[in-house]
Formats: structure tokens, sequence, C-alpha cells
């Protein structure tokens, strides 16, 4: 690491594009793990590089169970990114939360099913740890940015990640209440599993559009709601980053996470699978030069 920071953005729904960038530029980042959601948008905040993806792509192309989640990881890893703000629409689980105020998370409940979670197969085995699976320091800046741009934001909350592409059913939600959850979205999982395998400090920042299905009293979710919500909650969300990269540190001091493959790999290196070391070139750099 060089002590600069180089900010990946994953722009969620309500979230397509970042305006104060200067210089910008979309170029096309390859991927042997497939095509990443868009191409990437680069530029600069004054000293500070940011790299931003469209999660699901410009327009809102690609559903959550069909995100190609490890190469937007790959991807922003190959760009040179050094942390990650993941920025995603949720629902609430609870009444405090309310449409239209921020959620900071910190912790995971991962309920889907369909998307491939590892960058580490047969042939190159490793274990991270997901104990905090949130970057404290970008998470606490994070919270910062947003009342800054004059948000409403929780600091702390559990998110439990479905597959989707349906919202939840009543007693699905009920269920996720008794469990503890807070917050409720389709997308930070695997993506922050996969943020931890390729040494990239995540923090993901929530924006609530609605209240899950859980309240019996009221309809249930209505997406022409969840809509207009999101347009309210993008001003903000944009006003955020700017004020994130306004209150960076000069210099990026190392993280902890930055390192978590040194104690991670599991499989002896005289066995591993040449053809999955080769597409894993970005996520094992480092420790491949150690």
């Amino acid at each position: 690491m060089n002590g600069k920071w180089t900010i990946g953005i994953i722009g969620g729904t309500g979230l397509y594009a970042i305006d104060a960038l200067e210089n910008p530029e979309w170029r096309t980042v390859e991927s042997p793990f497939g095509a990443p959601s868009d191409d990437l948008l680069f530029g600069s905040i004054g000293d500070v590089n940011l790299v931003f993806l469209p999660r699901h792509g410009r327009g809102h192309r690609i559903s959550p169970s069909e995100l190609n989640a490890r190469a937007n990881i790959d991807a922003l890893k190959r760009s040179g990114c050094t942390d990650i703000l993941a920025i995603s629409s949720i629902g609430s689980l609870r009444e405090e939360l309310e449409p239209g105020r921020f959620v900071v998370v910190d912790q995971f409940i991962d309920r889907t099913v369909a998307r491939p979670s590892s960058f580490f197969t047969t042939g190159l085995v490793g274990h991270v740890s997901m104990a905090e699976p949130v970057c404290p320091r970008l998470s606490a800046l994070a919270a910062d940015a947003v009342v800054t741009a004059g948000g409403k934001v929780t600091k702390g909350a559990t998110y439990v990640a479905m597959e989707g592409p349906q919202f939840s059913s009543r007693a699905e939600s009920l269920l996720y209440r008794q469990w503890g959850a807070d917050v409720i979205g389709m997308t930070a999982m695997p993506e922050a599993k996969l943020a931890r395998e390729a040494e990239l400090p995540y923090a993901l920042i929530g924006m609530v559009t609605d209240y899950d299905c859980w309240r019996e009293s009221e309809a249930h979710v209505d997406v022409a709601e969840v809509i207009a919500q999101m347009h309210k909650n993008g001003d903000t969300a944009r006003r955020t980053v700017s004020a994130l990269i306004a209150s960076l540190p000069a210099k990026r001091t190392p993280s902890p996470i930055d390192t978590v493959l040194d104690f991670a790999l599991m499989t002896d290196p005289a066995v591993r699978d040449p053809a999955l070391l080769a597409k894993l070139d970005a996520i094992l750099a480092r420790v491949s030069q150690a």
C-alpha cells in the first residue's frame, strides 16, 4: 500500500452516477470471472481517486440473483481500489428505521442460495473470518458523512440478505424480526464476503425505502412508493459520497483487512490449481509477491 486512498463505490438502486467526479471516464474492465455489471467510472474528487460501479448496470438491467458479484469485486480490485463503500436500498424491519433514514450496517445474515459466494474453490481452499464483516474505520467515516450531507443515520444494524427478486412473505418478515435483523435487502451478500476475500475493507450504507411487510395493519410493499423514496434518497447519497471523500485522512494507514489472506489459504502450494491461480491473479497479487 502506498498510503493513498482509491475508493470503490458500488452504487445500488437509486445511485447510478457520482456527479462530483472530476475527469470522469467510463472504462471497460475485464475479469476472468465474467462481465461486471457495467463499465466502471473512473475519476477523482480532490486528491482521492474513485472507481464507481453501478451494481445493477446503468438503467437497472440486472436482477439481484443474476449479479456477478465475483466479477464486480474482482474488477474493483484490478482497478486499484483500496476500500469499498457500498450503497444499497433496503427495507426496514424496525419501526424506528423509517423510510428516508440511512443505516450503516455492521452485521449480516446471509439467506441467499443461488450465487457463487467465494473466489476460493477446489484447487485453492481459503477461509476468511466474517465475524466482523465490515470495516469499522470506513463505516464510521460513512456515518459521519451522512450527517454532513443532511441525512438521518443509524449506526449499526443487522442486514438480512434474501435471494429475491420477490419481496418477503409476511411470515418471513416476522421471522427475520425474531432473529434480530433490522433491515433487509437482496444485494449485500455475497458482495461483502467477496470483498473480504479480496482484502478490501468494506462498508455498507443502506437507504431505507419502505417498511417490509411485517406491519400487519398496513399494505404490503409497493414498488411505486419504493421508487419515489429511492429517488429522494439518491440525492443525499451523492452528497454523502462527496462528504466522505472530503473527510478522509490525507494518508491511508494500513487496515488489518489489507492482509487477511496471510493466514487464510489452506491448500499446499504444491497442489494448487494453476488455472485457478491464474484467475485469482488480482485477488492474490499481494500474497503472490510476498
